[in-house]
């Protein structure tokens, strides 16, 4: 194009959404005025949330065609019904990776490049951060700029990017929770980030293992849940990656499971082992799961806050890797802290530790365990109960792998 064009709010979500929607449901694209509304109003991964009727869409979308960036077809089959495709892509000249980044700023806004990694996971696979800040900068540097880095805001940990086809809301005197870079906790690397993690419990094993050894008396809806895998196992193998203190291992094992703990604790280990005697304790990396000695799979698998210091660019490849050694019908089991934040701890059970634990949103991890082929998938939020000290939601999430 000989200039870029200037896109106004309603223009920006209408190709967002249709970017979007023919990069992750393509069988279904081009869309309807009424499928391509619903995608508009979507109330996960848009920011701000919108609630266009249908004729602000079929508006919007004619008035982009008439600028050459939406294409008008009928369908092809079944009733003769307008539908909409952008081509907004092709006027631009964009590689895939400048498309998907395109497509997440449009709907969202300014974005980190850690955010952004984490949020174009379904449209283009970036290996890393640096591939987000180099991808970017080409963008940055085309002789018509198609985004614009901002300066470091007071609270921001990184610098966000807008893109530059119109006005994009950014006041400089707020930064939205949304900007929270969960992807930071690996910024020197994932191999750094798990021996603080180590370093840290093995410091408050004992502590911790005194304070939170007996927390299920007072969780009544985390038996009724263990009690449900527990009955699904029906005695064969169940482990749980991210042991601890060992006593959920514990409590499956009393109720009948087959269960062993695993963790990357070797103080946790200990302290399991020492507590539970009788009980099978080993030190492990849950992304290196193996099958048990006596099953051809695990009936089930339990991450039970084990999760909890990972990026979200690694859940995909750490639930992979437990939902590989799964049974035919096995369960995944998830236990996490819900939200949109990082919380950074250097005091823990009065000792001192480099720790960060991050807060994942609830659709995000859902969207990961069904895109890791399991089914049945149910998912439970729960308030904190503030008389045990808690201040986060916790999320569940149960999946079965296919028979």
């Amino acid at each position: 194009m000989s200039e870029l064009p200037v896109l106004g709010p309603e223009d920006q979500r209408v190709l967002g959404s249709l970017l979007e929607k023919q990069a992750t449901v393509p069988t279904s694209y081009p869309f309807t005025a009424n499928a391509l509304r619903a995608a508009c109003n979507q109330t996960s991964n848009r920011e701000p949330v919108v609630d266009f009727d249908e004729q602000t869409v079929e508006r919007t979308a004619r008035a982009l065609r008439d600028r050459g960036l939406v294409r008008i077809v009928w369908a092809d089959t079944g009733r003769r019904t307008l539908k909409y495709h952008q081509i907004l892509d092709e006027q631009l000249g964009l590689a895939p990776d400048e498309r998907a980044l395109l497509t997440v700023l449009l709907l969202r806004g300014a974005q980190a490049p850690g955010e952004l990694r984490t949020r174009t996971e379904r449209l283009h696979a970036f290996a890393d951060r640096s591939e987000v800040e180099a991808c970017l900068h080409r963008m940055a540097e085309r002789p018509q700029p198609l985004v614009r880095e901002l300066e470091r805001q007071a609270g921001q940990k990184d610098r966000r990017w807008v893109h530059l086809l119109g006005p994009t809301p950014h006041r400089a005197d707020v930064v939205p929770a949304a900007a929270v870079d969960r992807e930071s906790v690996i910024t020197d690397g994932a191999e750094a980030r798990d021996a603080r993690v180590r370093r840290s419990y093995d410091a408050v094993a004992t502590a911790y293992a005194d304070a939170l050894a007996d927390e299920l008396r007072g969780l009544p809806f985390e038996r009724w849940l263990l009690d449900r895998v527990i009955a699904h196992a029906a005695g064969q193998p169940v482990v749980e990656v991210g042991s601890g203190p060992g006593h959920v291992t514990a409590y499956l094992a009393e109720g009948g499971a087959d269960a062993m703990g695993i963790d990357l604790s070797p103080a946790m280990v200990t302290e399991a082992r020492r507590r539970f005697p009788g009980r099978s304790f080993e030190v492990g990396d849950l992304r290196r799961l193996m099958r048990p000695a006596t099953s051809s799979g695990w009936a089930a698998v339990l991450g039970w806050y084990s999760l909890i210091h990972l990026a979200p660019s690694e859940l995909a490849d750490a639930v992979g890797a437990l939902v590989r050694p799964l049974a035919p019908g096995g369960w995944l089991v998830l236990g996490l802290h819900a939200g949109a934040e990082v919380r950074h701890l250097v005091d823990w059970f009065a000792h001192e530790v480099e720790l960060d634990v991050v807060l994942h949103d609830p659709a995000f991890v859902v969207g990961v365990v069904e895109a890791a082929g399991l089914v049945d998938v149910e998912w439970y939020v729960r308030g904190p109960i503030t008389a045990r000290g808690e201040t986060t939601e916790r999320l569940y999430v149960i999946g079965r792998h296919r028979t």
